[in-house]
């Protein structure tokens, strides 16, 4: 299946600093057909590197999507029933406005002059677009990693627009080690003298300290079993060590590679902006409980994790079963053993097929 990229301009977006963006461009990818009650329309939300591009092969690029393996006919978010939209987030870097988009009011890219941004902003900009298409519910909302966060917002802040809610691999806000790692990631970039505060739009992009930073990150995303099935200490075409700072293991190799092909598709103010982001998210905002946070919701939820993902262990996806079962939500949990670390959602879909597709069917039919 061939797709192409749309867009869509809006006016004005408020966000959560006080700040406005205008105008506020987003890009969208749509597969199967909205039906005429526009009652089977299912939202999917990318997680932090991820973009509008979830599944099909790209016009522009002629790769798959992302989340290929999860969305098309037959699959776990069957296109011959439901309609799925998936949008580039705000301050992303594939056709939604973000630092790398060129300020109206300069006409020059806004680079660091962007406003911080929020998941609710962002969620926000994604309400809409579902306006926009004429969609008063939601029958599902879904996504991994940051984009089960997006899920969690959506289900609190627009509970009369969502019937469910899929939240993978997710948490309700970042614990210190989460933004440590980010932390990191935005001082790589940083510390890269081709960043220029921000300004290198035309000049030479910080591309080695962007590629660090997407090193670190992808180690975050595997397992220690996975890494050592895939290489454990295995050298790169040599039998012997070259005794300099050349690539010596096979796992260098992979994440050289990884961070060099990073630096190809991703804009690294888009990666502080975006991190940034996350780090403050908290589905409380700072007041009350967990459970109190769910008080006005009204969806089904089926929440998901991994047994081997560190990054976003799965305490953190019961933490919100318990606050849900608290509020005497209905909520499914299931902990899926896998050795594909966070990764995992991306590449170990079997047995999260199986589960999504009876939880879509059996939200489908209560909603006819």
């Amino acid at each position: 299946m061939i797709v192409e990229a749309n867009s869509v301009r809006f006016d004005s977006l408020s966000l959560d600093n006080g700040a406005s963006l205008a105008p506020v461009d987003v890009a969208y990818e749509t597969y199967g057909e909205l039906n005429s009650k526009k009652t089977n329309a299912i939202l999917i939300l990318h997680a932090f590197s991820g973009d509008a591009h979830a599944a099909g092969i790209s016009h522009e690029t002629g790769k798959p999507g992302w989340w290929d393996n999860c969305i098309g006919p037959g699959k776990a978010f069957d296109t011959n029933k439901y309609f799925v939209i998936c949008s580039n987030i705000l301050g992303g870097c594939r056709g939604t406005t973000g630092p790398s988009s060129v300020n109206p009011a300069t006409g020059c890219p806004y680079a660091m002059s962007f406003p911080v941004i929020t998941v609710s902003d962002m969620v926000r900009l994604q309400k809409m677009l579902i306006d926009w298409f004429g969609i008063e519910r939601l029958l599902s909302v879904s996504g991994g990693s940051m984009g089960g966060m997006q899920a969690l917002e959506w289900a609190v802040a627009f509970p009369d627009r969502v019937v469910s809610a899929i939240p993978i691999a997710c948490t309700t806000r970042h614990s210190a080690q989460q933004i440590a790692f980010n932390e990191v990631g935005r001082q790589a970039i940083m510390a890269d003298p081709d960043w220029n505060e921000g300004n290198y739009y035309s000049h030479k992009p910080p591309a080695r300290g962007l590629a660090v930073a997407r090193m670190v990150g992808h180690i975050t995303y595997m397992s220690d079993d996975s890494m050592r099935e895939k290489f454990g200490r295995r050298l790169r075409g040599k039998e012997n060590f070259g005794f300099d700072f050349d690539v010596d293991f096979e796992v260098e190799s992979y994440l050289r590679y990884r961070g060099s092909e990073f630096v190809t598709r991703f804009d690294a103010n888009s990666y502080l902006y975006i991190t940034k982001a996350m780090d403050y998210f908290d589905l409380t905002n700072g007041q009350g409980t967990l459970a109190s946070a769910f008080a006005s919701s009204q969806a089904r939820f089926l929440v998901i994790s991994f047994s081997s993902d560190w990054l976003y262990p799965s305490y953190q996806s019961q933490e919100i079963v318990r606050a849900l079962r608290t509020r005497n939500c209905d909520v499914a949990y299931v902990e899926l053993q896998s050795n594909y670390g966070h990764d995992a959602f991306l590449v170990d879909v079997a047995e999260q097929t199986d589960l999504i597709r009876g939880f879509l069917a059996s939200t489908y039919e209560k909603t006819q």
